[in-house]
């Protein structure tokens, strides 16, 4: 008997109010797997982001979580199963590292309740598990960008979710933050989470991903491994510019950039 994915998403329509913005859209992730979003500004990835988050209404489609339907659960329920890691940013307020991480602990708690020792415990563990636990004292405004990146992974870490949706995370981050980052993301599903993340360097995926879903126009262009997906004629389609991918000898991937004229 086969088991459930963790995610399933069946053709999915979303959008804002009465405009769509794609539709039919339908993949599955599984626990240990990382399945990476690729396509242009505008395609829909922050929109269907947000609609498998509970943020925005179905407009037709299911959203299963370990085969249960996801449309009638509390927010709650739901932000305790699918953990959501946006951009780095720069908080307004001066709170260390260990209190943004703990805020991931919210969906566990009741009203108006307290941290615990069990949620000082989880946000400790989740910042010992990024690596960053000597930066838990240090004012979340005040550490570089990589650093606050690893810490808002933490934070989602912390809530002890399933799954882990990440829009962009690696946006902004100068290439040795970026490294860090993707291979952070591969560990935590080396400990079995799934999860979906979006970026727009094809080449992430092939250092992080086990399969990449290519967003144009709203609709599913391509589903696949990253070295069946990714080539220059689909790039080509989704982006609009001649790309090379180009192997890495001895390490099984690959590199993309575009040709210029």
């Amino acid at each position: 008997m086969s088991r459930e994915p963790l995610l399933r998403v069946e053709d999915l329509a979303f959008g804002y109010g009465a405009r769509i913005v794609g539709s039919g859209v339908g993949f599955a992730l599984s626990a240990g797997e990382v399945l990476c979003l690729l396509g242009p500004n505008g395609c829909g990835k922050t929109t269907l982001f947000k609609t498998v988050l509970g943020l925005l209404p179905m407009k037709a489609g299911r959203v299963l979580v370990e085969g249960e339907s996801v449309a009638r659960w509390p927010r709650a329920r739901l932000a305790r199963s699918i953990a959501y890691v946006p951009q780095a940013h720069a908080a307004l307020f001066p709170f260390t590292v260990r209190d943004v991480v703990l805020m991931g602990r919210a969906s566990r708690l009741k009203p108006f309740a307290s941290p615990g020792r069990a949620d000082h415990a989880a946000a400790e563990a989740a910042l010992a598990a990024l690596g960053i636990a000597h930066l838990a004292e240090r004012v979340y405004t005040e550490v570089s960008g990589g650093e606050r990146q690893l810490a808002l992974i933490a934070r989602a870490l912390a809530g002890e979710p399933r799954l882990l949706v990440m829009d962009e995370p690696t946006a902004s981050l100068d290439f040795g933050n970026q490294a860090r980052v993707l291979g952070q993301i591969r560990r935590l599903a080396e400990r079995g989470l799934g999860v979906i993340l979006s970026t727009h360097d094809p080449g992430h995926a092939f250092l992080c991903a086990d399969r990449v879903a290519l967003l144009r126009d709203g609709r599913l262009a391509g589903l696949g491994p990253p070295s069946d997906t990714i080539t220059p004629e689909s790039l080509e389609r989704l982006y609009g510019v001649e790309v090379a991918v180009v192997p890495v000898p001895g390490h099984g991937r690959s590199v993309c950039t575009p040709v210029l004229a």
